[in-house]
């Protein structure tokens, strides 16, 4: 686990370790006990076709699958 300080500007700076991993974009995510740092891809669309890689089903097959456990859920 690496520890960051704020700067006297309010700045806070990560070590070069974490920026090297994970790049020099992050969303801010507030919880109920503090906050998260999500990095931000440089190409959005890249990183969603790598995370999902493995899945072999079409978009409207997942559709239809969402569709039908939702209308089991609701009582169909």
């Amino acid at each position: 686990m690496s520890e960051a300080t704020l700067d006297d500007r309010g700045r806070l700076t990560l070590p070069k370790e974490i920026r090297e991993r994970y790049g020099d974009r992050y969303h801010i995510v507030e919880l109920h006990d503090g906050i998260k740092l999500v990095p931000v891809s440089d190409d959005p669309l890249d990183s969603l076709r790598n995370e999902f890689s493995d899945v072999e089903e079409t978009a409207a097959e997942l559709r239809e699958v969402a569709r039908e456990a939702a209308l089991d859920e609701a009582g169909r």
